[in-house]
């Protein structure tokens, strides 16, 4: 099993920033991708970026790229998402996901999930 702990979500203005995290904890040696996903109310759940959990390339949607950025502290286990130039249409509920398998952009790529933070841009 693996726990995602994430906090830095708040409420920002257009054009500000955030950085969110996530904190994993337990079997994360098993651990192969890793991911942001965002949902807004009313929608489902939209994939933000992904990456290997070891590095490599990351895969950025194309409404968040050039403007956010993942990355990973490997001694702390924690990722992060940095968030800038932030949009109304940002403003949704961020969760954090890793799994066994390929870093995809489905959900369904991932077996473990944070319980979300909420981000709120306004104009």
């Amino acid at each position: 099993q693996v726990q995602l702990v994430e906090s830095g979500g708040g409420l920002v203005q257009a054009g500000g920033s955030l950085r969110l995290s996530c904190a994993a904890s337990g079997r994360t040696f098993s651990v192969y991708g890793m991911a942001w996903f965002r949902q807004a109310p009313g929608k489902g759940r939209e994939f933000v970026v992904g990456r290997a959990w070891s590095g490599g390339m990351s895969y950025y949607a194309d409404s968040v790229k050039g403007r956010f950025t993942i990355s990973k502290d490997n001694a702390k286990n924690t990722v992060f998402l940095q968030m800038n130039s932030l949009k109304v249409e940002d403003t949704a509920v961020y969760y954090c996901a890793v799994g066994h398998g390929t870093a995809g952009s489905s959900p369904y790529d991932y077996e473990y999930w944070g319980q979300g933070t909420q981000v709120t841009v306004s104009s």
